[in-house]
This record gives structure tokens, C-alpha cells and sequence, in this order.
């Protein structure tokens, strides 16, 4: 079978085929016209030289050394850099050798042995560069190749001190980040040990640890005075009966006299007033004059004891009765009481000199523990110290070592060989050979030429074009109809009317489809139309309604496009003259319009001929009365309409129908036209649209015997088998 892109280009060659002939003669006659005038080449002289690496000379500086070895990484586009152009140019210049930089890169050519493997265990081999230059004079090619190669050796010179200069650039650039970094590490480790060297030097000698020890032996010792300063303190308590605060204010009340004096004067008025109150009543002024002394000289009691003792200790004294207690010490029980005060102010003394030498330990445990830190972080900054002071030594040296080679710089390439000449015989295209490349770009641009008129064509010329345009439209396909090979007249609608012909299977198959498309519903009345004129729309009309007829269905067909004349003549039926004349009354008069075919079970309703007024006419109260009549009467009905690129009859009538159905065909369908139809159609939701045909496919039909017994079994006409229809 003929792949599609070869048939599209079959198609394309037969639409465009002057316009590829007139393309490949333009071509071909301008490859002969090359030909003749082609003048006869001239011989030419190709002078070469080879430069060669230049191993480096003993040097004592490693930079210069390396850079050396550097220069036989070169490659093709390096040796023939602008600058080594711009050389040449002018060396040949002072030569009265006119040659640019553009026409030396050109005709120059240049060759490495690079990539080039040397034998197992042998050494790589020395860089070699060939430099080649045709030229019709010798003298001049030998000029020009000498020029380049003087200019290649100048160039790594330059190379070499550039590569220099940059080094010694970049180092003093970098020298001064280097160095303020060594300053900053040495800083910052100067720093650390001047706040933290202290302690690392005590925590080394051992003094740390000692002043711990130290620091704890004093703790056991103050505790150990605590303790029996605490025996004598509880001791003490209870022979007296009186804390150290009570003891403090009894010897201090004891020993004034002016508590004395008073508690002398208050014990005299409390006798004369027991005295008294034996023959005196209270209210006498005697007693009321004794009381009065008592409260006075109290309260002056009270007054003094707050001066001793301060107002915290005379709050508990307040009733005269306990300050007289509290200040009769005799002086053996006040020198008892002193002792307690004096124990529990060294028991004070000790406790907090105790609390002191706890937090001195706490605080040197932490150090103690802070040690390794520090000593991490000391030997990190002198290892950053180091680091960066090794830095900045290699860039030192390295200064040293560039600055040096600055004085041993020289060129990497050598002249291994001086320019020499030779004569190479004029070469070039026959006119044969031109003719032969003229006819084969003929042949490709005609060929070119022909599919591009091909592509600008919008129009489906291959069954395979029709069906991809549908199926990426999720256009389901009814059916593929067979070309009718006995068809001549394009104007005539091309009938089946011989009762079982094998051409009428593919319309049975249709009328299958088209039944099932509807699903559970049973399709009575359904529309044919088409995109564009000549698609074949009638012709399928007709021959899938004597589809249905020959199997029994009672079919009618209407010819529903009242632009065009009738065709039912093909069937033995004569339009009624009338009709063209009132076809409002004729299509009401259903008995005259519906007509009997020649072919059993077919009947027909021939148009009423061209009318100006169709769309009037379509939407009439006589013609939906004739579609309704016929839905009752008939098992399908085949209406064909009008194209919709030029009408849109078919729009009018389809809202009376069971669905829409599109006829196509190849080398007819235009592409933007079906896919906007076909789009319109899926998108709406008022056309019930079945899907398409297909139309005159140009696919295998085998003929069946009995339809034509001279026939040979084994010839076939053109038409598809099932697998090829794509539909049921």
C-alpha cells in the first residue's frame, strides 16, 4: 500500500507539476550556463613550514618552567588569533604584499600533531605546527608563511609574558588580604591571651587547682569551729534561759544606771502604795498621786530601754514588769550573757566568711572547668595564626619565583623548518560535474517546490488527511463510501440501481451506523449536507436511501436543496411543472409530492426546483406538515440539503430532524472549513450532529460473482475493507 506521504506528494506532483518542470528547467539552465563560463583554474604553489616546541632552557624559576610547558596546549583558532593575522599583515606590507587578516585566516592552514598517541611506554610527543598558504606566486606564499610563523613565535612570546604579568597581577592583588588577615589572627590570639592567659598559666602550674584545694581544707576548718562554737552557744542558752539577742539586751539594761535608778524609784512608789491601799481607796489623791508617779516613772522605763537597746529590742519589753526581769542581771549572769553575744558574733563572723570561701570555690571549679576550652580555643587561633602566616610565605615565594621568570621569559615555538614550496596542478569542477550538482539541486528544489504548493493547499486530498482531521475533532466516522468507477458525469448523481451489487454493502453499513448513532433511540428523520460543493452529499443521498429500500425499509427521500434541480429523473420520476410554480401548494398536496421510484419500497419527493425564496419555503407550516407525516408513515427518512459554505438550509431544517449528518470527501474538503463546521457542531447544544462520511474513498471493493460472471474472481475495484472504514 502507497504510504500517505508518498501519495500527498503523488497529488501535490499532479496539481503542481509545470511549476516543479519550469523550477528544475531555471535550475538546470543556470548550472549550464555556470558550466560554459567556468574559466580554466591555474596552478597554484603551496608553500609550508613547520614550528616546533622549544623545550625550556634550564631556568631556576618553577613559574617559568610551567608556563613553558603550558604553550603546547595551543589549538588551530589560537595560532591564527587576530593578533598573529594582524603580524602577518604587517610584515607583508613592508613587503609591497598586499594581504589582509580576513583573506590570510582563509587561505592559511594550520595543523598540530596534537591527539596524536604515542607507543606504549614511549614519551608524548614534541608539539609540531605545519603552516600552509596557496598562492599562484611563489615568492608570495613563502612570504606569507614565513610572516605567520614569525608571527605564531612572536605570539607565545607575548603569551608567555602575559601569562606572567597576570600571575604576578593576581598576587599583588592578593598580598594585601593575605597579610591583613595574618594581622588579624595575630590580633586576635593576642587578645585572648592577654584576658584569658592568666588563668591558662595558673590552670598549667597548678595554682588553680591548689587555690581549690586550699579553698575547701579552709571550709572544713570553719566548719569544724561552727560546731563548737555551737556547743558553747547551746550551752550557754540554757544555763541563762536567753537567746543571744535576749542576753545582748538584759546586759546592756543591767549595766545602765539610770534603768537602775528608775526601777529603784518604781519599786519604792510600788511598796508606799501597797502601803496605802490598806486604809486608802484607789480614789484617794494619795493613791491617785502614787499611780500617777508609777505610769511616769514606766513610762520613762520605757523610754530609756528604747535609747539602750534601740526600738527592735524594746518591743518585747514593753511591759515594765519584763524590763525589770530583763535588767536585774546580777554580774556573774552578766558576764555570762556577754559571752553568749560575743559567741554568737563570731559564729556570724564565721558563717559568712564560710559562704565567701563556698562561692570563691564555685567560681574557681568553673574557670577550672573552662579550661579546655580556652586551651581549644588558644590553639585554634594559633593554628589560624600559622595557617595564614604559611599563606602569606607561599605568596612571597611565589612573587619571588614569578619575578624571576619575568627575566628568563622566552618563546615557546621554534622555526623547526623554513618555508618550502610546491606545485600543485589546477584542480577543479567539470562542467560535467557542475551540470550533474545543477540537475541534482533541479530535482531537489522542484521536488521542494512541489510539496511546499502542496502545503499552502487547504484542501484534503487523501482519505488518511479526512480521517486524522475528524478524529482529532472526536468527529465519530458513519461510514467510507467507495468510488463508483462507472461514473462519467460530474454534474450526475451516480446511482447503485442493480439489486445486489457489492457497492451497496458500504451503504448498508451506513445505514447501520447511522441507526446506532442515536443509541437506544430509533434515527427516523436524518439530514445529509456538506461543506463545500462536490463533496458527493446527493449521491450518497441516494444511494443509502436504495440501500434502505433493497433491504426492505420503506424509505423516503426528500431533495430538500431548492437551489438545484431535481435528479429523480435518474429514477424514472418527472418533476410536476407545477411545483415550480406554487410549491407552497405542492408540498401541502402530500399524495402529489411523494412519489414511488422505479426501485421497490423508495419513494422520493423531487425537489421543486430552483426557487429564490427556499429558506421561506423550508420553514413553512407545509413543510414541517410534511415532515411530521412522513416520521409516521416511513421507517427512515433522507433529507438532502444544501452545502452550508454557500447555505444554511440544512440549520433551518435540522431542529425537525433525528440528527445531522456531514458528508466528505477527498480532494473537495477544504480544512478550515471542516474543522470550524465540525467545531460549531460539537460545541452547540441545540444539533443533534451524528458525525461524517466519507465519500469516494479510493479503496479495494471485490466485486461479487453473480454481479458480473465474465469477471475474473480475483479482480477488485477500488474501496476499503472493514478495518480500514474505522466504524463499525
Amino acid at each position: 500500500m502507497t504510504p500517505p506521504l508518498l501519495k500527498r506528494y503523488l497529488i501535490a506532483l499532479d496539481r503542481h507539476k509545470w511549476a516543479g518542470i519550469a523550477s528544475f528547467l531555471v535550475i538546470t539552465g543556470l548550472s549550464g550556463v555556470v558550466a560554459a563560463l567556468q574559466p580554466p583554474p591555474e596552478d597554484t604553489y603551496v608553500a609550508q613550514g613547520i614550528l616546533a616546541y622549544s623545550t625550556p632552557p634550564e631556568t631556576f624559576s618553577a613559574t617559568g618552567a610551567a608556563i613553558q610547558q603550558q604553550a603546547q596546549a595551543v589549538t588551530k583558532e589560537s595560532l591564527l588569533s587576530g593578533a598573529v593575522l594582524e603580524f602577518a599583515s604587517d610584515q607583508l606590507a613592508k613587503q609591497q604584499i598586499q594581504a589582509s587578516p580576513r583573506d590570510l585566516r582563509q587561505l592559511a592552514r594550520v595543523n598540530t600533531n596534537q591527539g596524536t598517541e604515542a607507543p606504549a611506554g614511549a614519551a608524548p610527543p614534541v608539539l609540531r605546527v605545519s603552516v600552509a598558504f596557496p598562492d599562484i606566486n611563489e615568492e608570495i606564499a613563502k612570504a606569507v608563511v614565513e610572516a605567520l610563523m614569525n608571527g605564531m613565535v612572536e605570539q607565545s612570546r607575548q603569551f608567555n609574558t602575559q601569562q606572567l604579568d597576570r600571575i604576578l597581577d593576581n598576587l599583588n592583588q592578593l598580598l594585601p588580604n593575605v597579610t591583613q588577615e595574618l594581622r588579624e589572627a595575630e590580633r586576635n590570639l593576642e587578645e585572648f591571651v592577654r584576658v584569658e592567659g592568666t588563668a591558662l598559666q595558673a590552670a598549667q602550674s597548678g595554682n588553680l587547682l591548689g587555690a581549690i584545694t586550699g579553698s575547701q581544707q579552709q571550709q572544713r576548718e570553719i566548719r569544724l569551729s561552727l560546731a563548737g562554737i555551737d556547743a558553747q552557744l547551746r550551752s550557754l542558752q540554757s544555763r541563762l534561759g536567753l537567746t543571744p539577742d535576749e542576753a545582748y539586751a538584759s546586759s546592756a539594761l543591767s549595766a545602765d544606771p539610770i534603768i537602775a535608778d528608775l526601777r529603784s524609784q518604781i519599786y519604792q512608789a510600788e511598796m508606799q502604795q501597797e502601803f496605802l491601799s490598806k486604809t486608802l481607796r484607789p480614789e484617794h489623791p494619795s493613791m491617785v498621786e502614787l499611780q500617777s508617779q508609777l505610769d511616769t516613772f514606766n513610762q520613762l522605763l520605757q523610754a530609756r530601754v528604747s535609747e539602750v537597746i534601740g526600738g527592735g529590742q524594746a518591743a518585747p519589753l514593753s511591759v515594765s514588769s519584763a524590763i525589770r526581769q530583763a535588767s536585774s542581771l546580777d554580774p556573774a549572769r552578766q558576764q555570762l550573757a556577754g559571752t553568749l553575744v560575743n559567741l554568737q558574733t563570731e559564729r556570724e563572723m564565721l558563717q559568712q566568711q564560710l559562704t565567701n570561701l563556698m562561692r570563691t570555690e564555685e567560681q574557681l571549679r568553673q574557670e577550672y572547668s573552662s579550661i579546655p576550652n580556652k586551651q581549644l580555643e588558644q590553639q585554634r587561633l594559633e593554628q589560624q595564626v600559622a595557617l595564614k602566616r604559611t599563606f602569606y610565605d607561599q605568596i612571597q615565594a611565589r612573587l619571588a619565583d614569578v619575578r624571576l621568570a619575568q627575566e628568563e621569559t622566552v618563546g615557546s615555538l621554534v622555526v623547526a623548518q623554513a618555508p618550502q614550496s610546491e606545485l600543485q596542478p589546477a584542480t577543479g569542477p567539470t562542467s560535467v560535474v557542475i551540470l550533474l550538482v545543477g540537475g541534482f539541486i533541479g530535482v531537489f528544489v522542484s521536488g521542494g517546490l512541489v510539496m511546499l504548493l502542496g502545503s499552502l493547499d487547504s484542501t484534503f486530498h487523501t482519505l488518511e488527511d479526512v480521517q486524522s482531521a475528524l478524529r482529532q475533532q472526536d468527529v465519530p466516522i458513519l461510514g467510507l463510501l467507495p468510488s463508483l468507477p462507472w461514473a462519467d458525469d460530474p454534474d450526475e448523481v451516480t446511482m447503485i440501481e442493480q439489486a445486489g451489487s457489492s457497492y451497496l454493502e458500504p451503504y448498508e453499513r451506513l445505514r447501520g451506523n447511522v441507526r446506532r448513532a442515536g443509541g437506544g433511540k430509533a434515527l427516523k428523520l436524518v439530514l445529509l449536507t456538506s461543506t463545500a460543493i462536490g463533496e458527493g452529499k446527493t449521491t450518497t443521498a441516494y444511494n443509502l436511501s436504495i440501500a434502505s429500500a433493497r433491504a426492505g425499509k420503506r424509505t423516503l427521500l426528500i431533495e430538500a436543496d431548492l437551489r438545484s434541480p431535481s435528479h429523480a429523473h435518474a429514477l424514472g420520476l418527472s418533476p410536476n411543472p407545477a411545483s415550480g410554480m406554487e410549491p407552497l401548494r405542492y408540498y401541502g398536496n402530500l399524495s402529489e409530492c411523494i412519489r414511488l421510484s422505479s426501485i421497490e419500497n423508495l419513494y422520493i419527493v423531487p425537489s421543486a426546483g430552483s426557487q429564490r425564496h427556499a429558506a421561506a419555503i423550508l420553514e413553512s407550516s407545509e413543510m414541517r406538515r410534511l415532515l411530521e407525516d412522513a416520521r409516521s408513515r416511513f421507517d427512515l427518512v433522507i433529507l438532502d440539503t444544501p452545502t452550508l459554505s454557500r447555505y444554511n438550509d440544512a440549520l433551518l431544517l435540522e431542529p425537525y430532524t433525528d440528527g445531522l449528518a456531514l458528508v466528505t470527501r477527498p480532494g473537495f474538503t477544504e480544512e478550515g472549513l471542516l474543522n470550524e463546521t465540525t467545531q460549531e457542531f460539537i460545541e452547540s447544544d441545540d444539533i443533534k450532529f451524528l458525525g461524517a462520511i466519507i465519500n469516494d474513498t479510493n479503496l479495494p471493493i471485490q466485486e461479487s460473482d453473480f454481479e458480473d460472471e465474465d469477471e475474473d474472481e480475483d479482480d477488485t475495484i477500488e474501496f476499503g475493507d472493514r478495518e480500514r472504514m474505522g466504524v463499525g
